[in-house]
C-alpha cells in the first residue's frame, strides 16, 4: 500500500512538471512570436506601402520590439483622478489572462498540448468570450466618453461575431464528432486531401471574419477606432497596463490563426495526397508544419489591414446578424444532411 502511494506521488510530481515545463515552453514561444508580430506587421505593412518600416534599432530594425518593451516598462503608469481605480487596474489582467489561457489546449504537434481536454474547442470559445470583459471594464473604468463607447462597441461587437464563430465551428464538431482538438487534427487525415476547409469552406469564411471582429483588427477595429475614438477603450491608459492589452491583441491573433489551423488546415499534418506526391515530406517535424500554417493566417491580417477600410458601425453589425449568423445556420443543417445521408 505505501510503495503504491509513493509511485502515485511520484507520478503526479512528474505529470505537474512536465505541465510546468509545457507551460514555460509555449509561454516563452508565443511571448517572442508576439514580440516580433508586431515588428514584421510594421516592415510588412512598410512595403506594401512603398516603405520602410523600422530601421534604426539594429539591422533593419530588428531589435525594435526590445527598444518598444523596455519603453513601456519605464513609462509613467498613470491613473485618471476620476477612474474607478480597482477595475481600471484588473481590466489589462483579465485580457491578457483570457487569451493566454487559450493557448492551453492548443495542439502544436502530436502529443504536444498543456491540457488535452475533450471540450478544448469549447474552452477556447469562453476564454475569448472571457477577454471581451476585460475591454469593456477598461472602457467603463476610465470614466472618459471615448473608451466608454469603444467599450460599448466590443460588447456589442462580441455579441454578434461570437455567435457566427461559434456557430461556424459546429460544422467542424459534427465533421470531427469531438470537441477535443487533437481528434479533430487526426479525424481530418481520414480525407485524401487531408483538411476540412475544403468541404466546410463556407465555415471557414466565416471563422475568419468572426476571427478579424474578435480580436478587433482591421476592417473591425471600431472599438479603438483613432478617427473618431481617438484609441477607443485604452486611451486612458499608459505604461505596461497598456502594454497588456497590445499583447492581448497580439496573442489573440495566434490564438485565432492556431484555431483555424487546427479546425480547417490539418493542424501539424501535411495532406495525404501531397506527401504521396513528395514522400519526403514525411521527415519534416510537425511543430513547423503548424507553425507555417500559423504565419500564413497571421499574414493575412497585415495584408487586410495594408488594403481594407474599416467599416462603418451599422453595417459592421448588420453583417454579423443579417448575413454571418444565417450562414452559419445554414452551413451546419447542410453539413447534418451530408453526415446524416452519407
Amino acid at each position: 500500500m505505501i510503495d503504491t502511494i509513493k509511485t502515485y506521488t511520484g507520478d503526479v510530481i512528474f505529470d505537474i512538471i512536465v505541465i510546468f515545463v509545457k507551460t514555460f515552453v509555449v509561454f516563452t514561444i508565443a511571448m517572442i512570436h508576439v514580440a516580433y508580430a508586431t515588428y514584421f506587421e510594421r516592415k510588412v505593412i512598410g512595403h506594401m506601402q512603398v516603405r520602410l518600416g523600422p530601421m534604426r534599432v539594429g539591422f533593419h530594425g530588428i531589435l525594435q520590439p526590445i527598444a518598444d518593451g523596455i519603453k513601456c516598462f519605464f513609462k509613467e503608469d498613470i491613473i485618471p483622478d476620476k477612474a474607478d481605480r480597482k477595475v481600471f487596474i484588473v481590466a489589462p489582467l483579465i485580457a491578457i489572462f483570457a487569451t493566454i489561457s487559450s493557448l492551453a489546449v492548443v495542439p502544436i504537434t502530436d502529443g504536444f498540448v498543456i491540457a488535452n481536454i475533450n471540450v478544448g474547442l469549447l474552452f477556447l470559445l469562453a476564454m475569448s468570450s472571457l477577454g471581451a470583459y476585460g475591454i469593456v471594464m477598461a472602457g467603463w473604468a476610465s470614466n472618459s466618453k471615448y473608451s466608454f463607447l469603444g467599450g460599448l462597441r466590443s460588447s456589442a461587437q462580441v455579441v454578434s461575431y461570437e455567435i457566427a464563430m461559434g456557430l461556424s465551428l459546429v460544422g467542424v464538431m459534427l465533421m470531427a464528432g469531438s470537441l477535443n482538438l487533437s481528434d479533430i487534427v487526426k479525424g481530418q487525415q481520414e480525407f485524401w486531401h487531408g483538411m476540412y476547409v475544403i468541404p466546410q469552406f463556407l465555415a471557414f469564411f466565416i471563422f475568419t471574419v468572426g476571427a478579424f471582429a474578435e480580436t478587433n483588427r482591421t476592417p473591425f477595429d471600431l472599438p479603438e477606432a483613432e478617427s473618431e475614438l481617438v484609441a477607443g477603450y485604452f486611451v486612458e491608459y499608459s505604461g505596461m497596463r497598456f502594454a497588456f492589452f497590445y499583447l492581448a491583441e497580439y496573442v489573440g491573433m495566434i490564438v485565432m490563426s492556431s484555431i483555424s489551423v487546427v479546425c480547417f488546415w490539418g493542424g501539424w499534418t501535411i495532406p495525404p495526397f501531397l506527401v504521396n506526391i513528395m514522400p519526403f515530406l514525411k521527415e519534416i517535424p510537425g511543430v513547423f508544419v503548424f507553425l507555417a500554417k500559423v504565419y500564413c493566417h497571421i499574414f493575412l491580417f497585415y495584408w487586410v489591414r495594408a488594403t481594407l477600410p474599416r467599416y462603418r458601425y451599422d453595417q459592421l453589425m448588420s453583417l454579423g446578424w443579417k448575413v454571418l449568423i444565417p450562414l452559419s445556420l445554414f452551413n451546419i443543417v447542410i453539413t447534418a444532411l451530408a453526415k446524416f445521408f452519407w
